[in-house]
């Protein structure tokens, strides 16, 4: 049964923003407006009530002062009533006296069966207020009545003998109080439904206004899709610019991979047009077996080389633009055991200086590229330290943290004027050591992947090379 009220209410809801929207705050608004009429006739409930006591006391007051008792205590009401309706049989406002023994009324209380307060004496000073309370009217039917008491002291000739206690009851029919809170309610709830449709209708077009710029994020990206615009523009609201930014981001990224993989394609067909045509110009050229045997090893290895080279390349481009933190420390851990091994005739020994907590916000493979290439090629030159710095870089709220990389070693370095040749594709600062030289091209795709930045120093620790990488922080 639960089940079936879940999926109705899923398939129920609406799916347009400005539906929700509008239907939630009209929940809330007709919820308000609810309240607010319940709480306006709760409190005029409430003083209706409280002015019906005070009249009924003024009229008990005031037959007060105007009743006097016989030597044999009946009563006796020397001035006219308060109220006309008092002398009207059946009119809605009664009176009742009590006394010790017996009781009188008025001549409004001839014919109606009113409550019976013959054993109802209130002490003297006292007060109350009831109802509503059942009669029977004049005319037999059914009816209502609130009731006011107040107990008083009749003095007679001043003796303490001659004093007795007795009590002023005041009723009125219910249908006057029923009348007016009727009246008050009809007027209250009109007045409130055709305040709830007015706001209503300006909720509707605060809605819609308030949705505007979402609307034309939407027109945009539907023009991005069609070709129409190369990227969406920079003129929306803040609420909306980190997913602005965000989209933009994601069709640069987009692009330069798409050209970065018919770049790769194309840099690899160019490469190996010159084997090839190498291989063809000596089987062409009738060369001996020993020679061609000879050649076509040379070639086969360059070609092996370079589809190497180009698949390094097109594994290590094309991050993620929005991917999972992973921890540096045990990558780096990783990397250094196995670079420690092929160096063991060395003993190069590595130093971690990681800031606790830091984290890379990429590829795995992308970070297993960046950190192999810079320890490798610091462990190839040292002679027996290298340090590893790594450190975050504060971002604005709400924003991933940026990042920033170091190696050093204590190797010869790197002079000034030589950096931007090493950081050429192919190219080794030293052609005696062992290498292809495109381990540092790859470090400056990846980085330039990430629009980082690479530099190039003298180690002010160890004395030789350091490569400093510097991510900026991301969306």
């Amino acid at each position: 049964m639960i089940y079936g009220r879940l999926w109705f209410f899923r398939r129920w809801r609406p799916r347009s923003l400005q539906a929700r929207q509008l239907l939630a705050a009209s929940i809330g608004l007709v919820a308000f407006l609810a309240l607010a009429g319940y709480a306006l006739d709760a409190a005029f409930a409430g003083t209706a009530r409280a002015n019906l006591s005070e009249r009924l006391k003024n009229y008990a007051t005031s037959y007060a002062a105007g009743i006097d008792f016989t030597r044999d205590r009946s009563l006796y009401i020397r001035e006219q009533p308060p109220d006309p309706r008092f002398d009207v049989p059946g009119s809605g406002l009664y009176l009742q006296v009590v006394m010790p023994g017996h009781s009188g009324n008025s001549m409004s209380a001839e014919g109606p069966i009113l409550p019976d307060v013959s054993a109802r004496m209130l002490e003297p000073r006292e007060e109350t207020f009831e109802g509503p309370l059942p009669i029977t009217q004049i005319d037999g039917t059914p009816g209502e009545v609130y009731r006011y008491g107040m107990g008083l002291v009749w003095g007679g000739d001043g003796s303490p003998e001659s004093e007795f206690p007795y009590t002023i009851y005041v009723l009125e029919d219910s249908r006057a109080l029923g009348k007016q809170l009727r009246v008050f309610r009809s007027a209250v709830w009109f007045w409130l439904g055709v305040t709830g449709l007015i706001l209503l209708l300006l909720q509707t077009l605060v809605l819609q206004w308030s949705l505007r710029p979402l609307k034309r994020v939407i027109n945009e990206l539907t023009r991005v899709q069609r070709g129409e615009r190369e990227r969406m523009s920079e003129m929306h609201p803040r609420e909306l610019e980190p997913l602005t930014d965000s989209i933009n981001a994601f069709i640069e990224s987009e692009r330069e991979n798409l050209e970065r993989q018919r770049n790769t394609l194309a840099d690899l067909a160019h490469s190996l047009k010159t084997p090839i045509a190498v291989l063809r110009t000596q089987l062409d050229s009738g060369a001996g077996d020993g020679a061609l045997r000879e050649e076509l090893d040379v070639q086969l290895q360059r070609m092996n080389n370079l589809v190497s080279y180009q698949l390094a390349r097109a594994a290590s481009s094309g991050h993620k633009l929005f991917s999972a933190p992973v921890p540096i420390e045990a990558s780096a851990e990783e990397i250094v055991r196995g670079l420690e091994k092929v160096y063991a005739s060395k003993g190069v020994l590595c130093e971690f200086e990681i800031e606790p907590g830091v984290n890379f916000y990429g590829e795995p493979g992308d970070l297993q590229e960046l950190l192999g290439n810079l320890l490798e090629n610091a462990f190839k030159w040292a002679r027996r330290r290298v340090l590893l710095t790594v450190r975050s870089i504060p971002s604005a709220p709400g924003r991933r943290a940026g990042l920033e990389m170091a190696v050093d070693d204590d190797g010869p370095g790197i002079a000034e004027d030589n950096i931007a040749k090493v950081l050429q594709r192919g190219v080794r600062g030293d052609e005696r050591v062992q290498g292809h030289g495109i381990g540092l091209s790859i470090v400056q795709d990846l980085i330039k992947d990430y629009r980082g930045e690479l530099q190039v120093k003298r180690s002010p620790e160890l004395g030789g090379a350091r490569f400093e990488v510097t991510l900026p922080p991301g969306l």
